[in-house]
């Protein structure tokens, strides 16, 4: 059975015994009941994991760190996903399962057609609440790196920042090219970040499309059928990790 796994958001040492912060002290006691010695792995996110074992004094939980394991779970290239804000809990589902399935990086796009508008406090309070589900996601799946949830962007805003970085594949039923041949043609690039641009319920407006193209993204369809906006990115990562090979 495998090991209780959590995240730690500061520095971890081999043979160091640390406090552990209060908030996940009761979520060990309280919620999840382990006991003292209990074995556990922590990681913080700067590469690897450690072995722990947990010490109780009262309320107070230590952790006394063992060995360091340098076990990295992330996919041989970065995918990372633009996704046009969706409403109801369907970003929440996109979050979790984008970790699970490797995702780098998570880019909330407010889209054209995006139903749902985010801004000031609002969306700082959404962003902390997606990347909460991020770290929970990894501590689940086993991943050792924690996927960023950046800030909401324009779709025209992300590609100025990111269009020399990424090779940026657009996602639409109309486009010429299909999976297959979009997927190799990226796998040739000297570019090994892709970007996803993954429309919301509305799908992209023309305007956007447009834009995406001319920057140089790859327009692709992804079989007959339109998925729906929490299906596609997750369906897609899985579809290039299968083609590529990537079963780790």
């Amino acid at each position: 059975m495998s090991l209780p796994r959590f995240f730690y958001a500061d520095s971890l040492q081999s043979q160091a015994r640390i406090l552990l912060p209060k908030e996940l002290a009761h979520y060990m006691q309280r919620v999840l009941r382990l006991t003292d010695q209990s074995p556990v792995v922590l990681f913080n996110g700067q590469g690897g994991e450690y072995h722990a074992t947990l010490e109780y004094e009262g309320k107070l939980v230590y952790a006394h760190i063992g060995a360091h394991h340098a076990i990295e779970r992330e996919l041989p290239w970065a995918i990372s996903v633009a996704q046009g804000l969706a409403t109801g809990d369907k970003m929440d589902w996109i979050c979790e399962k984008a970790v699970e399935m490797g995702v780098a990086q998570l880019f909330p796009i407010a889209a054209r057609y995006s139903t749902l508008k985010l801004v000031g406090e609002r969306q700082e309070k959404r962003l902390q609440h997606w990347q909460r589900i991020a770290q929970a996601a990894s501590e689940q799946c086993g991943r050792n790196q924690i996927m960023p949830v950046h800030p909401v962007l324009t779709l025209p805003q992300l590609i100025q920042q990111h269009s020399t970085k990424a090779q940026f594949i657009f996602c639409d039923p109309d486009a010429k090219d299909d999976f297959p041949t979009v997927l190799k043609q990226a796998a040739q690039s000297n570019t090994h970040h892709w970007v996803l641009l993954i429309g919301p319920e509305g799908g992209w407006s023309e305007e956007e499309k447009e834009i995406a193209l001319e920057a140089g993204a790859m327009g692709m369809r992804f079989g007959s059928r339109v998925l729906r906006t929490e299906t596609a990115a997750i369906a897609l990562v899985g579809a290039i990790r299968g083609q590529l090979g990537w079963t780790d």
